[in-house]
């Protein structure tokens, strides 16, 4: 399954698409379909081993033109997040018509298979949590998951429509020896992202949010990592939002942070935006978004981000894309028992 298709797919329903889209990178590229994130509450595995693709040119029990599937496993997370140590890794499926079918009553696991190890033998499995992305229209599973080495691996993806048999599909993918994004156990970079001081107050110049919430815009990372501050960190951009995602999951956050008035939470554009006859616009690239120098600080590949940040500026989870009420709420309760 290409990036292209899966954005095309996802796109169209105004849903999914392009969860792995590309940020923006050092050199100030547009987001781009990806199809291959990482965010969890331990810190990766360090000195992974580094293992060599298997010598033969396939493995025939991972042979995709051998499967004859009607629905289409894909791992909708940015390519350079998945990596050797704790993984949260997102899934759905497509049907023949590139819909997305993700659904509360259709039961997902997947197992990992280690191809430069063993290709026979599941190193780790785990039932997928289902999430709606878009409230009762579209979502996905995610699962979190150890993957000890770094290399070639296989998920083999085992659903079942309501009243259908069981159906096991297999896709292969890459797993780095390091994230390429901001991780779990990372020192956060001490970002100097604009606040409510650089504008007057004058919410509408920092945020695209059709309601924006005032409190996420009076603290700067820099200035919350230099008060040793525990804060919680999202990049979203509603209006232009390459993943549709970020209104979502920017909606999700407010009644969180309502919830917790003692944690800081930040909200931060990807992109540089220009006020341009009263409204914010994106300032372009060779025609393509141009990230923020906290993007680039932060190293994403994909928007929206959420991130966990401890009073001792550590990272203590990362989510990408499409982000549980209950997974927010577990990782603010590990940050609590941390003090």
């Amino acid at each position: 399954m290409t990036a292209r298709r899966l954005a095309v797919a996802v796109a169209a329903l105004a849903a999914l698409s392009v969860l792995a889209s590309a940020c923006a990178g050092a050199g100030g590229a547009s987001p781009q379909g990806s199809a291959s994130p990482s965010g969890s509450a331990l810190p990766s595995v360090a000195g992974c081993a580094v293992e060599a693709p298997p010598a033969q040119a396939s493995i025939p029990s991972w042979d995709a033109s051998s499967q004859r599937p009607t629905v289409f496993p894909v791992i909708v997370t940015s390519t350079g997040a998945i990596a050797c140590g704790r993984n949260r890794i997102m899934f759905s499926f497509l049907d023949k018509a590139n819909t997305p079918i993700a659904a509360p009553d259709r039961p997902a696991s997947v197992a990992f298979y280690d191809l430069a190890g063993d290709p026979e033998t599941a190193l780790v499995s785990a039932e997928g949590t289902f999430i709606w992305a878009i409230e009762g229209s579209v979502g996905i599973y995610v699962v979190n998951v150890d993957l000890p080495s770094a290399g070639l691996w296989g998920a083999e993806f085992t659903t079942t429509a309501a009243g259908g048999p069981e159906e096991r599909i297999r896709l292969q993918f890459e797993v780095l020896p390091e994230a390429r994004v901001v991780s779990v156990g990372d020192a956060a970079p001490a970002s100097d992202t604009p606040t409510l001081a650089d504008v007057n107050g004058d919410v509408t110049m920092l945020s695209t949010d059709e309601a924006p919430v005032k409190a996420f815009y009076e603290t700067s990372v820099a200035d919350a990592l230099a008060a040793k501050e525990p804060f919680l960190l999202v990049f979203a951009t509603p209006k232009f939002c390459a993943s549709a995602q970020c209104g979502p999951t920017l909606d999700r956050i407010k009644p969180i942070a309502a919830a917790h008035p003692d944690v800081t939470v930040i909200n931060v554009e990807p992109y540089e935006l220009e006020d341009v006859e009263g409204q914010l616009q994106p300032v372009l690239t060779d025609g393509a978004l141009t990230p923020t120098a906290a993007t680039i600080e932060w190293r994403l590949q994909s928007e929206p981000w959420v991130f966990v940040v401890d009073g001792n500026g550590i990272v203590t989870a990362s989510f990408e894309g499409i982000v549980s009420e209950a997974e927010l709420e577990a990782a603010l309760a590990a940050l609590a028992t941390r003090y």
